[in-house]
């Protein structure tokens, strides 16, 4: 049985002056980022790379036609490395751009191309959240096919994974609220899956460990209290990455996309909008499995019993982001019969890694109580 997997090697520096010297950024590179990372961090060194702006492309999650638009401005550059610097958007692209075949797009997700990585690829994080850095996921909303989908192949993981904590210094509040959360439950939900082993429980428990006590700072000191300890939120990221890259995430993440997808609610928040009704009815379901083991280690941490583990989360985690009921976005009722049906028709490799079966019935009754 495999047990653990680590594909890119990972590379810390404390500035990005550091990571250029030892990196050797040439013109051969195309590096993927956002205007202001670029202009706060790298525009000073005069870099004679290929610079493109994901943010030209359009705005809010990835999609095919973001992806579209950027193949056909960079099919005729002759690059040989690709440098994704920015949050999950940009890593998830990214990878995409290291293949040999990338367009059409939805071909590729459904897996109509053939897979070959014929560029090296370099993944660098500007938010503490998404672990994409390590994991060879990268997910579109696919507007041709009215989804949001994860393309999931050995050929985008990265050969390189650098962490710069120097560049989550300007990272605003929500958006690091956002993105640790999305951290917070790919150890969470990966620390159950039936896929985890001791090894990547090892790194979910740790990632957990670190977030939860980073929030508690946060409460009783505010917001600023985050800032000297960015370094172990973005290597908690990382761990969470590891630890999902390997084991997987389920019904939470899958059950978050159509409310990403639909409503452009960002995905750290649509995953903490799901996270204690999915695992409340995972306890209902089976209370004797390995969810009575992560409550345990939990409730420690929080200073609270078992059974209050997911009231005490949610409390903690309003104080980054205020919890919601459904309805506050704007969604009919009615339309979480088609939220259920695309989570079981169009989420199977997501709903794989749950922790115990979840119905048709059970998913539109989590969506129900949530509404």
């Amino acid at each position: 049985m495999k047990e653990l997997s680590i594909k890119p090697e990972i590379h810390t520096f404390d500035s990005c002056e550091e990571f250029i010297n030892s990196f050797n950024l040439r013109k051969e590179d195309l590096i993927i980022t956002s205007e202001h990372t670029y202009n706060s961090y790298f525009k000073n060194f005069n870099l004679k790379s290929n610079i493109i702006f994901l943010r030209k492309y359009g705005k809010g999650e990835p999609s095919d036609e973001m992806v579209e638009s950027l193949y056909e401005d960079v099919k005729d550059i002759p690059y040989k490395r690709v440098i994704g610097i920015g949050g999950g958007s940009v890593l998830d692209v990214s990878k995409l751009f290291a293949l040999k075949n990338i367009s059409p797009v939805v071909d590729l997700f459904e897996h109509k191309l053939e897979f070959i990585k014929d560029k090296e690829l370099i993944l660098i994080p500007t938010t503490c959240g998404t672990g994409s850095e390590v994991t060879n996921i990268s997910i579109l909303e696919l507007k041709a096919k009215h989804t949001k989908l994860g393309l999931a192949v050995d050929e985008i993981y990265a050969d390189y994974a650098v962490m710069i904590p120097e560049l989550l210094k300007e990272l605003p509040f929500e958006f690091f609220a956002t993105s640790s959360i999305d951290a917070l439950i790919h150890a969470i939900e990966s620390s159950v899956s039936p896929k985890a082993t001791a090894y990547t429980e090892m790194f979910s428990y740790k990632a957990m460990e670190m977030i939860l006590k980073g929030y508690q700072r946060v409460r009783d000191n505010g917001p600023e209290a985050r800032i000297p300890i960015l370094k172990d939120f973005l290597l908690a990221s990382n761990y969470a990455g590891i630890a999902f890259g390997n084991a997987g995430c389920g019904a939470v993440h899958a059950m978050s996309y159509p409310l990403g997808a639909n409503y452009h609610v960002p995905h750290g928040e649509a995953n903490y909008q799901m996270f204690t009704g999915v695992f409340k009815t995972y306890e209902a379901l089976k209370p004797e499995g390995n969810i009575k083991k992560l409550n345990a280690f939990l409730a420690q941490i929080l200073g609270c019993s078992e059974e209050a583990v997911y009231s005490e989360i949610e409390e903690l985690l309003n104080v980054l982001i205020p919890k919601k009921q459904l309805r506050e976005y704007g969604i009919p009722k009615e339309e979480l019969k088609d939220f259920t049906e695309s989570v079981m028709t169009k989420q199977g490799r997501l709903m794989a890694n749950n922790y115990t079966e979840l119905t048709r019935e059970t998913v539109y009754g989590i969506y129900e109580g949530l509404y």
